[in-house]
């Protein structure tokens, strides 16, 4: 019986521990989700503007660019994977896996070969584990993405865009990701990058006044300057929106955790007691039973 109780006490003391650990953390990615959001919200105008403007050059003449051409043969296309460096975020990188597998497997349905460009460590482990193939992959700082690791990922994505299909070369583009509607949900999306598909980031207030743009140079050459932003504006946008939805998700992770370490606690303190009480009451039975043999 003392055994039992020693284990019930070992249980309490280190579900403790972790409901500190899962405590703290929920505290860290509380912290941190309000500079997340903030960063996001502040991407916004920036993409307006410049979805805007690629917008209108696309818009002016009918352009034959090699970003925005359909081409007519597609053999291979890039699959650029977002997930987290790090774990205890619940369904977070799974979800996002998981939608990037089906997206895989469309493509292949297709007769499209796949390439996969990885973000996260979460994401590379789940291929490395399943001895499966991947072109790149970009690692740290998940929850708190640079802006030239968007550059450096706009940079190696079109030279494969650019690049003859003997040599690797894709002829389309697509991104998985997890877009951040609030802090409730967070919803794996799937958008292509190229050919160009251009999307308003956020539809335009009614009353709003759009710009007028005239183009110095020719449209032609103000196309080759904008779209290389624009393509890593995107990219940006996508791994701020991942970020956003990670801490949301690592900080509902932690505190339905907490809360469970928490009943876990009350559960084994009802169960030392029961013990304890049982022990207590067979010292008793003991005892009454040696003072009547005493007696007899």
């Amino acid at each position: 019986m003392g055994a039992q109780i020693r284990v019930y006490r070992q249980k309490i003391a280190s579900t403790s521990s972790m409901r500190k650990m899962f405590k703290a953390m929920e505290l860290i990615a509380t912290s941190r989700i309000g500079k997340a959001r903030a960063r996001l919200a502040a991407s916004l105008p920036y993409a307006r503007a410049i979805t805007r403007a690629v917008s209108a050059v696309s818009s002016a003449r009918e352009l034959d660019h090699p970003l925005t051409t359909e081409r007519e043969n597609v053999r291979r296309a890039a699959v650029l994977v977002l997930t987290a460096d790090r774990g205890q975020a619940g369904a977070y990188s799974s979800s996002v896996i998981k939608q990037a597998e089906s997206l895989t497997e469309l493509l292949r349905g297709q007769g499209k070969d796949v390439a996969t460009y990885l973000v996260g460590r979460k994401g590379q482990a789940y291929f490395d584990f399943r001895d499966r193939p991947y072109t790149r992959v970009w690692t740290g700082q998940t929850d708190n993405p640079e802006f030239a690791t968007a550059q450096e990922i706009r940079k190696v994505l079109l030279e494969a865009f650019d690049a003859e299909f003997a040599e690797g070369g894709v002829d389309e583009i697509h991104v998985v990701y997890t877009a951040f509607k609030s802090m409730v949900v967070q919803q794996p999306t799937v958008i292509r990058l190229l050919p160009l598909e251009v999307v308003e980031e956020k539809a335009a207030e009614a009353d709003e006044i759009l710009p007028l743009y005239e183009f110095e140079p020719e449209p032609e050459q103000v196309l080759d300057a904008l779209l290389p932003r624009y393509i890593e504006s995107r990219i940006f946008a996508a791994m701020l929106h991942a970020a956003a939805s990670e801490l949301a998700s690592r900080q509902r992770a932690m505190k339905n955790a907490g809360d469970n370490a928490t009943e876990l606690i009350k559960k084994y303190t009802r169960l030392r007691n029961t013990a304890r009480q049982a022990e207590i009451t067979q010292e008793l039975t003991e005892i009454i039973a040696g003072a009547d043999a005493l007696n007899a």
